[in-house]
Parts: C-alpha cells; sequence; structure tokens
C-alpha cells in the first residue's frame, strides 16, 4: 500500500490523447481508464514500456459488460486472455470486476470474458426512485392508409413539455440524422432569449472530443437541460441526474430500450421514461403488446471465444507480445494453431518456443469490432478552414454525399465537395429548410459454392457471397413537414465486402399452392426467424448475422434464404450454421409454430401490421416441407 494521503494519478488514455500525455500517464498511473481497442492495440504490443503498471496492476475493472457479446465479445475475451498473459510475466494476478447491466446472463458471460470462475453479485445497493413507464402510440392521421403522427414530432413535443417544466430531460434517437432533426426542432420550439446559453445539446458520434467533454460537463452541472443523443450516451457516461429519458423508436432489444431508460432515475427522485413508437411494424407490435416490454425476458450474451477465426487472429497477437511455450494453453486447439502458423513461417519454432517472425504489426490488422477505421474529415470552407467533425466510412455516402444537407450542431452545412480518395468533406454554412435523406441499396451475390447438401424439400449450400452497399439517390425533404421538395443523383462508388454464407433454396414442390407474394412473405418470415435462433447456435449476437430473401435467386434461379457474417471475411459463423443445418430448421419450425402469436411477432416470423397477414402461415408450411417435419 502507498502512503496514506499520497495522490492517486488518474489518467485517460484513449484515441484523444496527445503522444506527450501518453509517456507521462506511462510512468504516473496508478488509474488508467481505456477501451479495449486501445488495449488491443496500443497497450499490450508495446507492454514493456508499460513495465510499472504490468508488476503491480491489481485490479482490472470492465465496465459496461453487457456490450461485450457476439463477435465483439469474442475479440474482448481473447483481448482479456492477452492481458493475463502478461501481467503473469510481471508476476502480478489482478482481480478482475466486471459491472453489468440490462442481460440475462451476467455470471455467465463474465466467466467467459475472462475465462475463469466469477461470483455474482446482484444486490443492488444504486440509489433508484419510483419510475414511471410510458408506451406512447402517435395518433393515426390517415386512418386509409394508417399513417400515424410523425414519431419525430411526437417525441419533440413531450420533450419540450418536460424541459419546459425544468426537468433534465434525454432524448435518444435511432440515428445521427434524426439526433440533428431533434435537435433543431427542440432548439425552435425552446427559443432561448439573445445571449442565454444554450439549453439543449446533441451527442452523437462524429463530435469533436472537446465537444463531446464540454457536453458532459453540461450534463453534470445543470446548464444543458436536454440533450438528444444516439445509443453513445445509452453507455456509462456520468451524465448526472436526468429526470426523465424519452425513446424515439423500438431500440430492436429489450436490453438496450431498458439501459436507455435506465438513464433517467440514477438517484432517489421519481423519473420518468417514454418509449414513442413509430408506424414500422415492430414499433407497432411493442405498443399493442405491452407484455412484451414488462414480462419477457431480457436477452442473453453470447460469445465464442474459441472461434478459429477469431482466436488465430489473437494467437498472432499474442505471440508478438510473448514466445510462446510449448504446451501453453492459450484457449482450444493452441498447439495445433501454433504448428500451422510456423508451418506458413509467422512464427519460427526454435527449441520449446515460439517466436515472431513476420515483419507485419499483427494487431494493426485485427479490429475488435470488424469495421472500417477509415474516418472522413468534414471541413468548414472560408478564410479560416477548419474541422468541424468526422464521419465513419461506412456512413459517408449517406452523410455526407455532394449536395447532402449536413447537420452539426443544429447548424446546417452544404457539402460542396466530397474527396472521396482523400477522406474529405468540404462543407459550407447554409440556412436553408430542408434536409437530405440518402437511399442505400444493399444487394447479395454468390460468388462460390463450397459445401452443398440436400433436404427434403430444397438444398442446403454454403460458400463466399459479396455483399454490395450503393447509395443511389437523396431526396431533399422539407423541415416540420417532412414533404419531399426534390431530389438528386449521388455519385459515389459502390462499396462491398466478401463474407461467408450459408443458405437454403426451396424446390418447387415445396412452395406448390402458394402465390408470389405468399412465398416472399414466407421467405422473410424464415430469414426473421432464423437469424432470431442462429445465434443459439454459434454462440454470436443477432447483430453479427444478416438474412436476405430473395424469391428468384439469380444464383439458383429457386427460392432462397441466406444467412450471412456481417464481417468482412467471415468468423466462421456460417460454416457453424451450416454443420447444424437440420437441427436449426428444427428448432425454427418449433420456435414459429410454440409462439402463442396469431400472425407474427417479433419472436417468430417478425410483425405483422395487416389486416389479414400470411407470413407465419406460409413460413409454417415451407419450413414443414423443406424440413420433412410431414407429408404437405
Amino acid at each position: 500500500m502507498g502512503d496514506v494521503g499520497a495522490e492517486i494519478g488518474t489518467y485517460t488514455y484513449d484515441g484523444d490523447t496527445p503522444a506527450d500525455a501518453r509517456r507521462a500517464i506511462r510512468q504516473a498511473g496508478h488509474i488508467v481508464l481505456t477501451n479495449p481497442d486501445m488495449l488491443h492495440s496500443a497497450i499490450l504490443p508495446h507492454h514493456t514500456k508499460w513495465t510499472k503498471l504490468f508488476e503491480s496492476l491489481e485490479y482490472v475493472v470492465v465496465d459496461e459488460l453487457h456490450m461485450c457479446r457476439g463477435v465483439f465479445g469474442s475479440h474482448v475475451a481473447n483481448v482479456l486472455r492477452r492481458l493475463r498473459r502478461i501481467c503473469q510475466f510481471y508476476g502480478s494476478n489482478p482481480t478482475f470486476i466486471l459491472c453489468s447491466a440490462t442481460i440475462a446472463n451476467p455470471d455467465e458471460l463474465a466467466a467467459a470474458l475472462v475465462g475463469d470462475e466469477v461470483a455474482l453479485v446482484d444486490d443492488n445497493g444504486a440509489p433508484r426512485g419510483e419510475r414511471v413507464v410510458v408506451l406512447h402510440n402517435p395518433p393515426v392521421v390517415n386512418r386509409e392508409l394508417g399513417i400515424r403522427q410523425s414519431s419525430l414530432k411526437a417525441t419533440r413535443d413531450i420533450a419540450a413539455r418536460l424541459i419546459r417544466a425544468g426537468v433534465q430531460t434525454i432524448v435518444f434517437a435511432p440515428s445521427r440524422m434524426r439526433v440533428e432533426l431533434l435537435l433543431t426542432y427542440l432548439r425552435e420550439v425552446l427559443r432561448n432569449k439573445p445571449g442565454d446559453a444554450e439549453r439543449i445539446a446533441g451527442y452523437r458520434g462524429g463530435y469533436l472530443p472537446n465537444e463531446r467533454r464540454a457536453i458532459e460537463r453540461g450534463l453534470r452541472d445543470g446548464s444543458v437541460r436536454g440533450v438528444v443523443a444516439t445509443n453513445a450516451l445509452e453507455l456509462g457516461i456520468d451524465i448526472g441526474g436526468m429526470g426523465a429519458s424519452v425513446v424515439m423508436g423500438y431500440p430492436g432489444s429489450l436490453a438496450s430500450l431498458w439501459q436507455q431508460f435506465g438513464r433517467a432515475g440514477r438517484r432517489h427522485d421519481a423519473s420518468l421514461s417514454v418509449l414513442v413508437a413509430s408506424s414500422n411494424p415492430l414499433d407497432q407490435y411493442v405498443l399493442t403488446h405491452p407484455d412484451y416490454v414488462f414480462e419477457r425476458s431480457i436477452e442473453r450474451g453470447l460469445i465464442d471465444p474459441d472461434n478459429l477465426y477469431v482466436l488465430a487472429s489473437h494467437l498472432k497477437c499474442a505471440a508478438f507480445e510473448l514466445p510462446f511455450e510449448e504446451g501453453e494453453v492459450f484457449g482450444a486447439h493452441t498447439g495445433e494453431l501454433l504448428d500451422i502458423l510456423a508451418e506458413e513461417g509467422v512464427l519460427q519454432k526454435a527449441g520449446q518456443r515460439y517466436h515472431w517472425m513476420s515483419e507485419a504489426y499483427p494487431a494493426e490488422q485485427v479490429s475488435l469490432r470488424t469495421a472500417s477505421t477509415d474516418n472522413f474529415v468534414i471541413i468548414e470552407q472560408g478564410p479560416n478552414p477548419r474541422v468541424i467533425g468526422e464521419c465513419d466510412r461506412p456512413s459517408a455516402p449517406l452523410l455526407i454525399h455532394e449536395d447532402a444537407i449536413y447537420i452539426h450542431r443544429g447548424q446546417q452545412y452544404q457539402v460542396e465537395w466530397l474527396d472521396w480518395d482523400d477522406k474529405k468533406a468540404y462543407v459550407t454554412p447554409v440556412a436553408v429548410d430542408y434536409y437530405t435523406d440518402a437511399q442505400l441499396a444493399v444487394e447479395l451475390k454468390v460468388l462460390d459454392s463450397f459445401r452443398d447438401a440436400a433436404t427434403a424439400g430444397g438444398e442446403f449450400e454454403a460458400g463466399e457471397v459479396a455483399i454490395t452497399f450503393l447509395a443511389t439517390i437523396f431526396k431533399k425533404v422539407k423541415l416540420n413537414t417532412h414533404e419531399n421538395v426534390g431530389w438528386g443523383k449521388i455519385a459515389i462508388p459502390e462499396e462491398s465486402f466478401h463474407t461467408s454464407g450459408m443458405w437454403l433454396s426451396f424446390d418447387e414442390p415445396a412452395t406448390r399452392d402458394l402465390d408470389r407474394d405468399q412465398v416472399a412473405t414466407g421467405l422473410a418470415g424464415i430469414a426473421h426467424v432464423l437469424r432470431n435462433i442462429a445465434p443459439v447456435y454459434c454462440l454470436c449476437d443477432a447483430r453479427d448475422i444478416g438474412a436476405e430473401a430473395q424469391v428468384r435467386s439469380p444464383h439458383s434461379q429457386r427460392p432462397a434464404v441466406y444467412l450471412y457474417d456481417m464481417v468482412p471475411g467471415g468468423v466462421g459463423l456460417s460454416d457453424r450454421l451450416f454443420d447444424v443445418r437440420d437441427e436449426l430448421l428444427e428448432a425454427a419450425l418449433a420456435m414459429v409454430l410454440a409462439c402463442p402469436c396469431d400472425n407474427g411477432c417479433p419472436t417468430c416470423v417478425g410483425p405483422q401490421v395487416e389486416s389479414n397477414p400470411r407470413a407465419k402461415r406460409s413460413a409454417v408450411l415451407l419450413l414443414e416441407r423443406v424440413s420433412g417435419a410431414r407429408a404437405s
């Protein structure tokens, strides 16, 4: 123990930390706050510069455990394996403390992440006042078409009323564009007197670090009375005691919904949480079946640290950090994988040790989030050009194409020029009464089929597929009324990645007596249920698997349902699903038949809002015919 009263150095070490500060932190940090990405790529590979920390490391705290699931969680588990290996090298044996919220299996997930037994502490002593939860369905404004009042306007009205009443409020929106629109609308209805400080702030990816820190400070000291955010603020950033949380649209999982609700009412005072539904089928199902929110179990977190693709990547990183001893265990099949890497020349076996031999720096080639690290910089033109924000590569075609209206902290900018190769967007401030909304076309093509197996009414195949995203046109949408007032073409190269996939083609007898619409709705329902049930078989998260239905597949000329890895190159999920294809079909059919709903819901074939939907009946018939459950 250090001297009583000695100063404890607490530092943040992340991508925003300046180089000179990093050197000081390595020498002086008693408590270092970082993230899995920095631990993976900047700390562990350079552990010799962190000797002082690793020699005396006593505790490792992993916050937001519930986010470490699926492929990302599998990567994090291997990063923690590498951390424990380096601690052992320096003679330390830290205690791991993992903090979670809103997940069904925290102890199981924690044990899988750290590779050891854990003790569950679930006696929550955090202050919590009474919470009132409201599910709000905006009124129907066109009964013939079933169109409801815009969820954007309904959210604005509820949030404005709360802020006017003095309630500090957080509003969650599903996208960056919705954040900026809500921010604009709220500032209009809550317009300050000239000279007053701004009471409403936005918070999303793309804001500069100093902007985010200033907003967080304003929330804590109470000067910011309302914030409109994406799920970036769903995580455990300390933003003080919010009195209300308003969620625009069901976020896709109960875990996320309750996490967003939980950003309010973190003290003893009463709080309000409101879910505002949009017109989409999933939202409407949730609003008309409130027991789904209040009685359904929170989703489980699943990971597979020994996935061969993920494990092999981190085995290389670990070998770069420290040589492997023969017989050392780093997950499943360690010895076999080390021998394979030695045969490929990546490692060199000398005596009883495996040494890293390649000139490449392996951590740079492994993304924990399996997403592009390329960011576009957004530059405001003028006498003194300045960077106002950034945009990740997947979002660039939709948000910063030429002639787009890019909204940043409520200010409109028009994109004059997008330099795709240099990753720079040049913008000019404007004041117009519309925003732009880009359309994205997604296409799946089979590149090669490696495996096949017949089934009762069709054929399973597994192979390589190409997923292509192309931004095609953009609409100009009038503020407040949301009328379409024009459009334009987008001239940006298509983005694509190759990945592994598994698909099921249906023979003609499987679809007999079904018209084209019934086949289409049935296939869509099967794609939905397969995507929901697949994570149970390959220990991942539903977001790691993509699903696509084609009424007439260009590959087979037959109706087909595809499942594919949502990761460039694939991580073996589709191969695993092909191996358990019969069990997968049986489980899918059993799930649909056991579901108590009449016509379809998020748990089985997806929510249906038509008066006489056929998706559930068509999906059951198709599943029975291809699984051979009975003669049909």
